[in-house]
């Protein structure tokens, strides 16, 4: 029998590759060889199974994260180029659809995307952007919030809106372009990046 989660498995593999509203309840089923009664004896709706897909996601990338920030070896600088890395290969395998459909078909599951991408950028970056900067790793006449939203909202914007910067570019030249020179931008002189 069919459990939750390899539907759930099964969902946020073809809604991120297809998007959510695009790819139907009858394809899930067929691809998983159910019927979709059993799928609606684990979900209520299928908003409510977007709605799980994306808690999932959001599960599985916040566990690769506190992995990064509990690292003790890692500086403050390191770990946010670590959690971009994380963040575009989780990305690249997102269609903009999946993104769109989020928010023109299932806002309550947008929000709780939004919430996350939110909490990661103010709690997480600027939290460890503000360490940083208090080890003498940035220049302190650096504006870290107006850094923030200059840079890594910006990157959020571009890269969940259009996809053909994950099938142009390569992963690492995308965290280079888009994380790395410009932390090395506001880093002080006797700061080293030690990332490979």
């Amino acid at each position: 029998m069919t459990t939750k989660e390899e539907v759930l498995a099964c969902s946020v593999s073809n809604f991120t590759k297809f998007g959510s509203k695009r790819f139907t309840m009858d394809e899930l089923a067929s691809k998983l060889g159910i019927s979709k009664k059993t799928i609606y004896k684990y979900f209520n709706s299928k908003e409510d199974l977007v709605i799980q897909c994306v808690e999932l996601l959001i599960e599985n990338f916040k566990s690769d994260i506190n992995i990064i920030i509990t690292n003790k070896n890692a500086d403050p600088i390191t770990s946010i180029i670590l959690i971009y890395k994380k963040a575009f290969a989780h990305i690249s395998h997102f269609k903009p659809s999946f993104i769109f459909g989020l928010k023109k078909y299932y806002p309550k599951a947008n929000d709780i995307f939004d919430t996350f991408r939110e909490f990661i950028l103010n709690s997480v970056i600027f939290q460890l952007l503000e360490t940083a900067k208090s080890l003498g790793y940035i220049k302190p006449e650096v504006n870290l919030r107006l850094f923030c939203d200059l840079y890594f909202l910006r990157f959020e914007e571009i890269a969940l809106k259009n996809n053909t910067f994950f099938d142009n570019y390569s992963n690492e030249e995308l965290l280079n372009h888009f994380i790395v020179y410009n932390l090395q931008g506001i880093t002080t002189p006797n700061y080293k990046l030690n990332f490979e």
